[in-house]
């Protein structure tokens, strides 16, 4: 198996991008024209695997994408780099998956069972995805926005008023 630091077909990944990686325990993905969706990730040869499916975190359009935009954050909590990601599905029947999957499954969090059953489940509901390095950084350090990037909140139907509290009698004031 490769290392993050090695050269992803023969043309060599930023530092910064390897360094960042190397630390990734979450990436911002955005698909297209979508909105970054914050997703758990796993560094391993030299790209990012994330796993996405029922019972597992959602990523719209990230199993039918070719590229995406990655974003990472550095020690400090805050974005440090974004990169465009050629975007690969493993397949369930291959080797890189035997090879890849337990060792994704092994770092994942409270999940139920242990890494060969999580495997087993990801294989028939789940997609594994593989982000690789496919150019420079798109942004980083003076090409990094200087204001907030939040945007404002979508509209939801979960929304509602909030109600004046209850009174049941008259407070007076001194």
């Amino acid at each position: 198996m490769r290392d993050v630091t090695d050269e992803v077909d023969d043309r060599a990944v930023s530092p910064l991008v390897t360094e960042a990686m190397k630390k990734a325990a979450v990436a911002w993905v955005a698909v297209e024209d979508q909105p970054a969706v914050a997703l758990w990730c796993v560094p391993l040869d030299g790209g990012l695997y994330v796993v996405s499916g029922p019972g597992e975190q959602s990523a719209p359009g990230l199993a039918e994408a070719r590229t995406a935009v990655v974003t990472l954050r550095g020690d400090h909590g805050g974005r440090i780099v974004s990169w465009p990601a050629e975007v690969s599905r493993v397949a369930p029947d291959s080797e890189e998956w035997a090879t890849v999957a337990p060792q994704v499954a092994a770092k994942r969090l409270n999940a139920s069972g242990g890494p060969a059953e999580l495997a087993v489940r990801w294989a028939s509901t789940c997609v594994l995805t593989r982000l690789t390095p496919s150019g420079g950084p798109t942004a980083a350090g003076a090409t990094l926005p200087d204001g907030s990037l939040a945007a404002p909140p979508r509209e939801t139907t979960a929304v509602r008023q909030t109600r004046k509290p209850f009174r049941l009698h008259r407070v007076r004031r001194r």
